[in-house]
């Protein structure tokens, strides 16, 4: 496990920073090279690339603070500050879905206002943002966090003392589930692009995204070890947090937006809005 990759006093490189950095660079070429592929106008791709970076920073960073209000209290400023209070440069604490979900909105909204058809927009995207994702949590295995409750499987992980991993469950071994992710993440970004190849209709990419996304991000958050900020419903024996509502949100949409594009594609219109 590493956190810090590189430490010169106040200011620090950070695995977490580094893999983030990587998989929107990585997920951005992607999405330019499918770009034809969807009759899009060139420099589409690139520009809203750089609108889902912004909206994913702020949506992932806003939903972390909402779930962590005790941490900032008496310094919010620190919220925004790349100069935090006790003196380190950066920002830590982000909550991936709420990128997600703020991502999505921007893409509709940019979409509708650019006069493009938002299912294209949407399925040039779905493969890289599930490669994104997989290429992100490898920052989350190296930085300790986002990890999975004890188990006995043979693959369990024991984290470093000075861990939150390993402060939370010294000594014990846990799901390794930033892993996990990582494996559903290119998971899916393979299984699109090999049904693309056999079967299309506008909706179908970000259908399979979604549909596949909120279920292991489902199960996934099963195992995960939960903060009390991230846990929306709680009783005996079982909960349900935020991250899960929001996949079993995104489960309902592609529900409707898969039956969508399937009447499209009776009706004869399969390229409308």
């Amino acid at each position: 496990m590493h956190p810090v990759l590189v430490d010169f006093g106040r200011f620090k490189l950070y695995s977490y920073g580094l893999a983030l950095f990587a998989a929107f660079v990585i997920a951005m070429i992607v999405a330019v090279r499918r770009e034809k592929k969807f009759g899009l106008p060139e420099g589409t791709a690139l520009d809203f690339s750089m609108a889902i970076i912004i909206s994913s920073l702020i949506g992932s960073r806003t939903l972390y603070v909402l779930t962590h209000l005790e941490e900032f209290r008496g310094h919010w400023l620190d919220i925004i500050n790349p100069i935090q209070s006790d003196g380190t440069i950066g920002i830590a604490g982000m909550v991936l879905l709420g990128g997600v979900v703020l991502a999505t909105a921007t893409v509709l909204f940019m979409a509708w206002l650019r006069n493009l058809r938002i299912l294209s927009i949407l399925d040039m995207f779905a493969p890289t943002l599930a490669l994104g994702i997989g290429i992100g949590r490898i920052g989350c295995f190296f930085n300790g966090c986002c990890f999975g409750t004890p188990t006995n499987l043979p693959w369990g992980m024991v984290f470093p003392p000075g861990s939150i991993a390993g402060s939370v469950f010294p000594g014990q071994h846990i799901h390794p589930t930033q892993l996990y992710a990582v494996l559903y993440g290119l998971l899916i970004f393979t299984g699109i692009l090999i049904a693309e190849r056999k079967h299309y209709f506008p909706g179908f990419s970000t259908s399979l995204f979604l549909v596949f996304y909120g279920i292991f991000r489902t199960l996934n958050e099963t195992i995960r070890w939960q903060e009390s900020g991230l846990r929306l419903i709680q009783w005996n024996g079982g909960m349900l947090t935020i991250s899960q509502a929001i996949s079993i949100f995104l489960v309902i949409a592609v529900i409707i937006l898969f039956f969508r594009g399937r009447r499209k594609i009776v009706s004869g219109n399969p390229d409308s809005r």
